[in-house]
Parts: C-alpha cells; structure tokens; sequence
C-alpha cells in the first residue's frame, strides 16, 4: 500500500496584540478559561458582546421583515389547511433535503392539509425538480406544490407548472439565477436584508421559518416542536454555519431533541446507541445524520419522510432498521472504494499528480463523494472520483483541501465537460469519455499552481496551547459553553508539547490509541483511521480536539489525535506582524534570534521548566515575544 504521511506542516497560532482580553470573558457570564478567549478572539471575537452574542445568541427576529412573501405563502398554505387541500413538498435526497421534505409534511398533516412527498430518484431523476414530476402530480389532482433545498433553477418544471395552473412556493438556499422560474412566493436567504441573522438558513431552516409562521397562525403547539426538531437534524446534517438564527434554534432545539415526540427520532436513537446519552450536535453529525444519508444515497429518499412522520413507535423501529442496514452497506462501498482507490494510486508509482482523479464504471454515485473526502484528508490534494453514467459518460464527485475552489476549478474546464456545478469546497461534473485526460491534464496543472503557493500536504493549524494539567472537568464544561460546533465555529483545534508516550498500539480498524503523559497528568489519546507513524519514541508534542466518553458509567476525557510530531527539534518560527523570530531552547535557557541574526535570552527554571519572565524587562513588546514564543514550544511563563 502507499506509504504513510509522516510530514505535515505545523502554523502554531499567531501571537494576540490588544489588551488583556479576560475581562470579555468575565463581562459575557463567567470567566472563561485563558485558552478558549484567545481561540475566541483569533476567531474575531473581540469584544464582550462578540463573546457574550456567541453564549447567549439574541432571539430571531420576526421573518416578516426578512422574506418579503412569507405572509402570501402563509395565507395559501392556511387555505390549504382548512380545506384539506393535497399538496406536493418537492425535496431532494440529500439530509437537508429529505429532513425539509419530512418538516413539512408531518406539520401541514398536522394542520389538516393532505400533503405528499415528491423527491426525485439520485439514480433515475438526478437532481431537483422536473417537468415530469410536475406533470405527474398535476394529473393526481396537486394545485400547489412546495420546494425545499431546491427550486430556483428548475425553470422548465416551473414553467410547465404555470401552465398547468399549479402554484408554486419556492424554498431554496442555492444560488439565485438571473431569471427566477414562476412562482407564488419565494424564501430565501438572499432576499433578506444584508446582515440578516436568517442568511445562513439551510433548506430545512427556510421550511422551520415557513411551518413555524403557519403553526403560530393556527395556534398548533405540536408543529412548533416537531419542526424545531427535524430542523437541528438537517441543519446539522447539512453542515450549514452554525452563526445567525441557526445557532439561536440549536441552542433552544438540541436540549429537547432526547424527548423527542417523534417516534422516528426515537427509533434512530436507539439503533444509534444513544439512549443513554444527550443528543448534542456532535451525537446529530455522528451518529443520527450517517444513517439518515446513507438513505439519500443508496436507496429510497420516501423511507427516510415515512421514518420522521409516523407516528406508530413499532412503525418507525422497522423503517429506522431500514435505514441501518443502508448504512452498514454504505461504509462497506465505502470501504471498498478507498481500497480500490488508493490500489490505483499506488499502481502509478511513488510520485502522485497535483490533481487526484481516478475512474471506475463500477463505482456507486451515491458514495463517491464521501470516498473523495478521505483522500483529500490523506494526501491533502484535491480529489475527483469518476463513476459511469451510461451513454459514454461518467459522473464525478470532486473534493479539495481548503484553499483549492473547485466550482473556479471547473468553470476553466467548462468547454470539456457536459455539465458541472459546486462551492469552493466540493462540486460535481459529468464529463464524456473521451475528454477525461485533457480533463485531468488541465485540472492537474490548475492544481500545481496552487501546491506551489500553497505548500505540498495538509497543514495542522491548532488555536491554542492546552497543556494536560489543564483537561478536567470545569474546563469541559466552560468549553460546552461554546457549543454547538461546525461550519463557521469548528471545534477547538488544541496542541500540547513535550508528551512522554507511555502505551501506543494499533486497534482493529486502523485506530492508533496512545497512552500520554505530561508532568503529572496522563490521558488517553486516539487517532481514527490512521495514516501517519505508529511507533513514537521520545517526547512528542500533539494536535488533538478533546472529548468526553462515558465509558461504562465513568466519566473520562480523551484527546482526538488530528497530529503528532517529535518534540524540540529546530524549535518554531514565529511571525509576529511583518517580523520574523527563530526560537528554540537551548539548555536552561529560550534563545530568540532576529532577521539580523541578534539574539535574545531567557531563563528557564530548571525543575518546572518555566520560562522566567522578568516584569522589568525592558518594553512590553520583548514581554509578549518571550510569553508566545514560550508557548510555541510548550512552556508555560512564570
């Protein structure tokens, strides 16, 4: 197999100029850990009421002011209800999606509408909404019909709906396209007012604005809760940021996600194995999410609505099994794929191209993507997989490390390829047979360009110096307090230095589990799906998120290994505005060396290891210096 990844580079944190920044954390309720305000003001967070918005987000605001139609959609949709009006949600089979689809179906069923899932097939339909579609429900008596995470560029469905005399309300996240397809009303985070806290809506955020204005219309307690509910399952699912009115609603929603009315939730949490456990965003992203994609992908979107709409607990048991086994059969593509994958890789000799793409006819469309996203965390390069289509075409699924735009990336191959779309970070393409290797020549230069600025691999980029002393139950709950995680607001990436490895071996599956010790404190410490060494000698510093586990009704806390490195050798470089600083240690003292070649010494207590920082030194500047240049190198300063 392809050798491991041993060398990744490390950018420590930036040194923070300004003034003491504790007292934001006092000021938002409760000082925070010393650690998580410097995360928190590298992140932009620099004032008390950045830090408090972030703790303690400010209610929504009304959506009337925000989505100019809301008020015609819930007029229509009230008429729907009070007359039993059928009416079609038009989904997509992606988690937002069906999770939008599955919203508002079981609240307008709820309201006294008759509404039915329209999701097209991944395999048969492709994407969106089409003018079959339209015309099937229009023949089975449908008069208005409803998008969610899709909708605004299915011009020629919506078109044939208008002639049809069927209405349309649009719901959809995607980009606007000049010319919008008919439609009664629209909602959109595009048409809300710069700034808006709706802006970062999802499709299943836009579906909670639309059931949540209907609910309170109609005074209906019970699609309040569901819809708040199915919302932090797909917003979660979609990985939409977590800024704005989505983490106000995370922050009201996921505490009641464990009592749940919905037997679906319930059924999936059973399987999932989190009876037990809180469902936190972490327990949704993990664990609840998987197994609602892998239905998207693999099988049929409708099992997906039926599980989160009924209300029969024995019902929802065997349709959340369905999904389980889906899941199983998706990990195991999954890991056939990679295998196959990294085969051909290997088979091309030693030297990897800038650009990763690889096809296979046999290849299952619904994974590739996931398969992408492996390799892009393996050999931090931009990824295509490529899978037949039939008629001489195959489709791809596209990945890239941050940095690399894959939607510019494809835009400059336009000429080659049939179709293609995507964001910065992932898109997709058909492309037809004959055009593959002017394809991969052209993508494989647009991606040297990129590795020759932006440096061969991944870069480990942690935020704060945590040192093991400092895990411990207070800290976990103060980081908790920064909770929910994801786009926009990762979880803390920590690192630490000079770690004594005590115990390290290789689990079943790949996992490197390492036993860690530092002064005093030790901890555990895990590596999923491995790449890198698994021998360490001698002192090593870590790049780790920190977790909690309840193993067998013991509490303990573990590191999630992002990176490790052997400790000291040519010590750091810090960049401190536009001058650079060569630091290392050198016996019992820290020697910080200049662009000039001058040098600046510091004590180091030779039993604690501390780095003496006198108070008289001569200018707060040289101060700050030898405080960051301590932590690079995994010192504290006294």
């Amino acid at each position: 197999m392809l050798p491991a990844v041993d060398e990744r580079r490390w950018l420590l944190p930036t040194p923070l100029d300004g003034d003491d920044p504790a007292a934001a954390g006092r000021d938002a309720g409760g000082e925070l850990p010393e650690e998580l305000l410097a995360i928190l003001r590298r992140r932009g967070l620099l004032t008390t009421a950045a830090v408090r918005e972030l703790l303690d987000p400010e209610a929504a605001p009304e959506p009337d002011a925000h989505f100019p139609s809301l008020e015609l959609a819930v007029e229509r949709l009230v008429r729907c209800c009070q007359t039993a009006e059928p009416v079609a949600i038009c989904g997509d089979y992606d988690a937002d999606g069906m999770t939008s689809t599955a919203l508002l179906v079981g609240v307008l069923g709820r309201l006294g509408a008759r509404p039915r899932a329209a999701i097209p097939s991944r395999m048969e339909d492709g994407y969106g909404l089409n003018a079959a579609m339209v015309e099937r429900l229009a023949a089975e008596g449908v008069r208005l019909l409803i998008t969610v995470d899709n909708g605004v560029a299915a011009i020629e469905a919506l078109e044939r709906a208008a002639a049809l005399d069927v209405e349309v309300i649009l719901t959809d996240h995607h980009t606007l396209p000049p010319q919008l397809p008919p439609h009664l009303a629209l909602l959109h985070p595009a048409v809300t007012p710069v700034g808006s806290p709706y802006r970062g809506l999802a499709g299943v955020g836009l579906a909670h604005v639309l059931a949540t204005a209907l609910c309170q219309r109609l005074k209906n307690r019970q699609g309040l809760e569901i819809a708040l509910n199915l919302f932090c399952i797909g917003t979660i699912a979609d990985m939409a940021p977590l800024q704005g009115v989505n983490r106000r609603w995370l922050l009201d929603g996921l505490p009641h996600l464990g009592c749940s009315p919905l037997p679906g939730l319930q059924a999936l949490r059973q399987l999932a194995g989190l009876e037990k456990h809180r469902v936190d965003a972490e327990a949704v992203g993990f664990q609840l999410a998987p197994r609602i994609n892998a239905v998207g992908r693999l099988g049929d979107p409708q099992l997906v609505v039926d599980l989160l709409t009924t209300e029969d607990p024995e019902r929802a048991l065997e349709l959340a099994r369905s999904c389980e086994a889906l899941n199983r059969q998706r990990r195991e593509l999954c890991g056939a794929i990679e295998a196959e994958a990294l085969a051909l890789l290997e088979a091309d000799g030693p030297r990897r191209p800038a650009f990763l793409l690889l096809a296979q006819g046999h290849w299952h469309h619904g994974v590739i993507g996931i398969v992408a996203s492996r390799l892009v965390e393996r050999f931090g390069r931009p990824v295509a997989l490529l899978a037949a289509e039939g008629g001489g075409r195959l489709r791809a699924s596209v990945r890239a490390p941050k940095g690399f735009a894959v939607d510019a990336a494809l835009t400059a191959c336009a000429e080659l390829l049939e179709r293609h779309g995507g964001h910065p970070a992932a898109g997709g393409f058909t492309v037809r047979a004959e055009n593959v290797a002017p394809l991969q020549e052209r993508l494989d230069a647009l991606a040297a360009i990129w590795l020759e600025a932006a440096g061969d691999g991944r870069a480990v980029e942690p935020e704060a110096l945590l040192r093991l002393d400092r895990i411990d139950r207070e800290f976990w709950h103060h980081l908790q307090r920064l909770a929910p995680f994801g786009i926009g607001h990762p979880t803390p990436l920590f690192w630490t230095s000079r770690c004594q490895v005590v115990e390290q071996k290789v689990l079943r599956g790949g996992h490197l589990q390492l036993q860690l010790a530092q002064g005093e404190a030790r901890l555990r410490a895990i590596g999923w799906r491995w790449q890198g060494p698994s021998q360490w000698a001698g002192p090593v510093d870590v790049a780790f998120r920190l977790r909690r586990d309840d193993w067998q009704g013991v509490e303990r806390f573990q590191l999630e290994l992002e990176a490790i490195r052997c400790s000291g050798g040519d010590g750091v470089v810090l960049q401190r505005r536009d001058r650079t600083y060569w630091c290392r240690r050198q016996g019992d003292s820290l020697v910080i060396r200049n662009a000039a070649g001058e040098e600046l010494r510091s004590a180091i207590h030779p039993d604690s290891g501390t780095l003496v920082v006198s108070e008289d030194s001569p200018h707060p500047y040289v101060q700050a210096l030898l405080r960051e240049a301590a932590m690079a190198l995994g010192m504290a300063a006294g």
